[in-house]
């Protein structure tokens, strides 16, 4: 987590801040206001977040809450400190600033989120939402930040590509962190068409721990009635899944698309339905 938030703030310390580019979240609030009244970012993020914790209190419990206490306060201390540091990005493009504090930035948090942390504010939010919808994270970002990277217009002297620039470093950070987030929990559909079906099934349940499903099929040259196998199975397991095809049947037929949402043992499970912060409290109290 202390190597995400200082990539984060190294981020927009460096490259955001210097060059007076708007972004997401409570340090784009924060830096919004630094922008318009000259007000420390390191002030207002601390002040913002320790109004905004108090939700992610009640709604994802103390362990969470120890987390993103630590993350704001060792983020705050780093708005304040890092630009004691004289370097600053001498890249003059204020787009390439945007592409690079974005994607940076995207980098620290989709860290800080894997440990189980967050740099609060609409991280919480993303967090809270992600926890009983399914939902991706960014794209929880993008609608909460469009009011805030928008807002920038309304500070004298700005203009609409100065809005346009935080809207590019908005959509980098958004992607790069729903890269990072999901990016190890792709899940891919193989189906195997080979004679040697129950060979290659035993060796899927047993060596991977994968559940196989055998379609009854008939190839229309040949008249001969087989099985298609159709097997479910993360990204990262694909070389071991062609492994065994491959050392089983080197005349085996394989093909592989991705597959989205996928629901079940062993996958994602359904997130729906309103869920009451009190009423979730209440039956945790009571087990």
């Amino acid at each position: 987590m202390t190597i995400g938030l200082f990539i984060f703030v190294f981020s927009w310390t460096k490259f955001l801040i210097p060059l007076e580019i708007a972004g997401g979240g409570v340090s784009g609030l924060a830096s919004v206001i630094n922008y318009a009244t000259g007000f420390k970012v390191a002030y207002s993020y601390f002040i913002i977040n320790g109004i905004l914790l108090i939700i992610g209190f009640l709604a994802l419990g103390k362990a969470f809450g120890a987390k993103t206490i630590y993350c704001i306060i060792v983020a705050a201390l780093l708005f304040e400190f890092l630009p004691l540091i004289p370097w600053i990005s001498d890249i003059e493009d204020k787009l390439i600033n945007a592409l690079i504090g974005g994607t940076m930035s995207g980098i620290g948090i989709g860290m800080i989120f894997m440990q189980g942390g967050s740099t609060g504010g609409t991280d919480i939010i993303a967090l809270i939402i992600a926890k009983y919808r399914e939902t991706s994270p960014g794209r929880v970002f993008l609608y909460c930040d469009l009011v805030i990277v928008g807002s920038v217009y309304f500070i004298p002297g700005k203009e609409l590509s100065d809005v346009i620039y935080g809207y590019i470093q908005m959509v980098s950070f958004s992607y790069v962190i729903d890269m990072i987030l999901t990016g190890n929990k792709q899940s891919m559909q193989v189906m195997v068409f080979s004679s040697k079906f129950p060979e290659i099934a035993e060796r899927v349940n047993k060596e991977i721990q994968r559940g196989v499903t055998a379609l009854s099929s008939m190839g229309w040259y040949s008249k001969k009635e087989s099985k298609v196998l159709v097997i479910v199975l993360r990204k990262s397991q694909l070389p071991q899944i062609t492994e065994i095809i491959k050392s089983t049947d080197r005349n085996a037929f394989m093909t592989v698309t991705p597959v989205t949402s996928v629901y079940g043992q062993g996958f994602d499970q359904i997130k729906a339905g309103k869920i009451s912060w009190k009423k979730k409290a209440k039956e945790s109290s009571e087990r």
